[in-house]
């Protein structure tokens, strides 16, 4: 085989390991995820509201389906495969209540923020009607809490009858040593539907304690019913149990905060618990109580609200035309 030959084989081998390479990298490359949020455009940061629901497509086909923005109005995005790093793609933002947005960019990891601008609506107002004044705003909500009350206490004494100095022989019980005949005795207590006992305790009050003991613990842990065994191995004692009778009741707390306010519009928060939702207001200097109900409805605001992913709830109330702060 001629020199010129053998390096030509060598070369075309190297190409080939080459292509493998790069076709194995590329087959295991991952696709681009875009990832980001959108918002509300404002001047004003503290108005830039996430904004959910709102559908996000790539031009020209570069991913398989579209997405939508949640409650916080973050997205996620999977390109197709053969979408590099670095490649120009566009970003289309559509909502019903915003203007179209299309963000031209190129395809990488770093976060996209959406800035999207209301669509104007008309608003009446009429100039001859004097302006609503809204003030002294609070929010008013239940929360549903179980309390536990003390609602007595139970009293039991018990004898573990026995002699002293009596050999066992193996007739148990015995004395733990196995060498003194012994007695057991129990005792047990009720709390009642709906009671439980806590702080329940059992001690030895009369007799020689020093040889006796608890066989078996049913009460420190509480509960409705409580049980206990003893153990004597001389001469008879008197064993006391004694514990607090407890309820549980649920009752709903009246809890109240302060929403916070910026230009048109007042922000507040709720606990997951949060129910019974009323805002207090003052409509021209009358003290006003408005329930919000679940369909968010005021005749002074437009509302909305979200969820969070720990179950608390963000709501937000718009003045209507006529109406100021």
């Amino acid at each position: 085989m001629s020199r010129r030959r053998t390096k030509i084989l060598i070369w075309t081998a190297l190409l080939v390991i080459a292509a493998g390479i790069f076709g194995y990298r590329a087959a295991r490359r991952l696709p681009v995820t875009l990832s980001g949020a959108v918002v509300r455009q404002d001047a004003d940061t503290n108005k830039q509201l996430p904004l959910a629901d709102t559908d996000i497509t790539i031009a020209d086909g570069l991913t398989l389906a579209g997405t939508r923005s949640d409650a916080l109005g973050y997205f996620r995005i999977k390109l197709l495969k053969r979408v590099r790093p670095g490649q120009p793609v566009t970003i289309q933002f559509r909502h019903p209540d915003y203007q179209p947005l299309d963000v031209h960019t190129s395809a990488s990891d770093k976060l996209y923020i959406a800035h999207m601008v209301p669509i104007q609506q008309e608003t009446h107002v009429d100039a001859h009607r004097p302006q609503t004044v809204v003030s002294n705003i609070k929010i008013r909500y239940t929360v549903s809490s179980t309390s536990t009350m003390n609602i007595g206490s139970a009293v039991k004494a018990f004898q573990v009858i026995n002699a002293e100095n009596v050999v066992c022989n193996g007739q148990v019980p015995c004395s733990p040593d196995g060498k003194w005949k012994a007695a057991i005795a129990s005792a047990s207590l009720d709390a009642g539907a709906g009671n439980e006992f806590k702080n329940a305790r059992v001690s030895c009050i009369a007799g020689p304690c020093p040889f006796s003991r608890i066989e078996a613990d049913g009460f420190s842990r509480g509960g409705r019913h409580i049980s206990v065994s003893a153990r004597n191995w001389s001469d008879t004692v008197t064993f006391l149990m004694e514990a607090e009778v407890m309820h549980q009741m649920m009752s709903d707390n009246v809890r109240e905060s302060y929403p916070v306010i910026f230009g048109q519009a007042l922000n507040f928060t709720l606990p997951a618990s949060a129910e019974g939702v009323s805002i207090l207001a003052e409509i021209n200097g009358a003290a006003v109580v408005f329930p919000l109900g679940p369909d968010l409805f005021l005749s002074w605001a437009d509302c909305s609200a979200r969820v969070n992913k720990d179950q608390t709830k963000v709501y937000r109330c718009e003045l209507k035309a006529n109406h100021r702060f």
